[in-house]
């Protein structure tokens, strides 16, 4: 028997419904909602402790960046493969799975003895949140109806997801300096076993109804082919695209891509529907995504680095303003739901991406002995926005899909926040310390965030018209 889930009365005929949500959908929402926040958080409460990781495990510097490459390869490359597992066998039953490894996993990295235990460890969180973020996803949107309760639920969602990024930015300071860097990793064990316990008296099972065949071809193409790119990518930030290594993995994912596409265009139960990858509401929404999360990601990295080495601002003013930015990405995410309800997920997500972009460029006001009050005002507007980009990119890519595939669709969605946050920083990021100074590589990667925002709101709007 399903588990209730019922998030308000009916609402009378003729009346709107409800996003008010009532009873155990709340602690549904709850659950699902901790552990997104508890996979973003990840994604960034290590970066500030690799310094003392580093001198504390015998990591040189160049080593330092698989803490972060570890954690990013598998959980970007196996986020398609999960989330079709989860649709085919169960995806409570994996999610459950996942939180587990991520917990297990977390402890070994907090008492992890040498290099190779601590990369052992970042390894098999990816894993575990690999098989958390798509399937927590599908239960959410399973769970919630389309309507005014699932953009309820998605903005609380993708509020405590941007949120989780910027928290551990700052959590991590404060708990290296406090506590050493292996807190970083036991916040994380500590937050699994608050959700762990919780979940399997929540959640009901959902899959595919049919159980089609797992596509084995396209799973080992499309996962070997995210992989090798990933890893390509992250390394050609730190070391250049002239390593015959990082030629090989490019090459690799590539050609694995490629192949992936063929497989899936002749496979009778494919992984991936290639017509659903057709629909400009799927593709154009997942290509917002991508953007939005990439360039605010890359954004208030570089802005940490002008707060703190430029304007010599210590690790706790920097924390709050980065703080402010939180309190409003909260904000944001409460009003978020009502502004689509008005406008419609499409039309946000164009005017969302539009205003990021310009309240990024707004930024590139600051000098070289002040700025840290217009930093405040408008990385905080600026992330309302990015908030709404968020909420309206998985509405616009994942409405109108029916449940049996939801498990791709989020697959996507989830797939383009996590490759987006792996490659945003290295890519654009690794700009501001290359140049002649760190202020004019500063202003160089805010310059181009903002250009990249308003140029891909404008060939979203052209794109989703023409679906239109």
């Amino acid at each position: 028997m399903a588990l209730d889930t019922s998030t308000a009365p009916p609402s009378p005929p003729g009346q709107a419904p409800s996003a008010r949500l009532t009873g155990r959908a709340a602690l549904v929402l709850f659950v699902l909602c901790a552990a997104q926040f508890m996979v973003a958080l990840d994604f960034s409460v290590l970066n500030v402790a690799l310094p003392a990781l580093g001198a504390e495990l015998g990591m040189s510097r160049s080593a330092l960046q698989w803490a972060v490459t570890a954690f990013a390869l598998p959980s970007g490359g196996f986020l398609l493969l999960f989330g079709r597992t989860g649709d085919l066998f169960g995806r409570r039953k994996l999610f459950l799975a996942g939180l587990a490894l991520f917990g297990t996993a977390s402890l070994l990295a907090t008492f992890a003895w040498d290099p190779a235990s601590f990369l052992a460890g970042r390894a098999l969180q990816g894993v575990g949140a690999a098989a958390i973020v798509p399937t927590g996803m599908s239960l959410l949107t399973t769970t919630f109806p389309e309507g005014p309760q699932r953009d309820r639920a998605l903005g609380i969602s993708g509020t405590l997801l941007s949120l989780g990024f910027t928290v551990g930015m700052v959590l991590g300071g404060v708990l290296t300096d406090a506590l050493g860097w292996r807190s970083t990793m036991g916040l994380l064990a500590l937050f699994t076993l608050i959700v762990l316990p919780l979940a399997p008296g929540v959640l009901t099972e959902s899959r595919h109804p049919e159980r089609p065949r797992l596509d084995v071809p396209g799973a080992i193409t499309v996962t070997g082919g995210l992989l090798a790119l990933i890893y390509a990518l992250s390394t050609a930030a730190e070391r250049g695209f002239g390593g015959a290594d990082v030629l090989a993995a490019l090459i690799a994912g590539l050609v694995l891509l490629t192949a992936f596409v063929l497989v899936e265009s002749r496979t009778r139960e494919p992984l991936v529907s290639l017509p659903m990858l057709r629909r400009p509401s799927v593709a154009w929404g997942n290509i917002g995504g991508l953007v939005t999360f990439a360039t605010m990601t890359t954004a208030v990295f570089v802005l940490t680095l002008y707060l703190q080495e430029i304007l010599h601002l210590s690790a706790s003013q920097t924390g709050l303003v980065f703080g402010v930015q939180g309190v409003l990405s909260v904000v944001a995410g409460t009003l978020t739901p009502r502004v689509v309800g008005r406008f419609g997920a499409r039309r946000t997500l164009v005017l969302s991406l539009l205003a990021q972009g310009a309240l990024m460029g707004g930024l590139l006001a600051v000098g070289t002995s002040s700025g840290a009050l217009l930093v405040t005002v408008f990385i905080s507007l600026a992330s309302m926005a990015h908030l709404g980009a968020i909420v309206s990119y998985g509405l616009t890519a994942t409405s109108g899909v029916p449940d049996s595939e939801q498990g791709l669709a989020t697959g996507l969605v989830t797939t383009t926040q996590q490759v987006s946050l792996t490659i945003g920083i290295p890519l654009l990021g690794v700009l501001a310390t290359t140049q002649d100074t760190l202020f004019t590589g500063v202003r160089l990667v805010l310059a181009l965030c903002a250009g990249l925002v308003i140029a891909t709101a404008l060939l979203v709007a052209v794109g989703l018209r023409r679906r239109a």
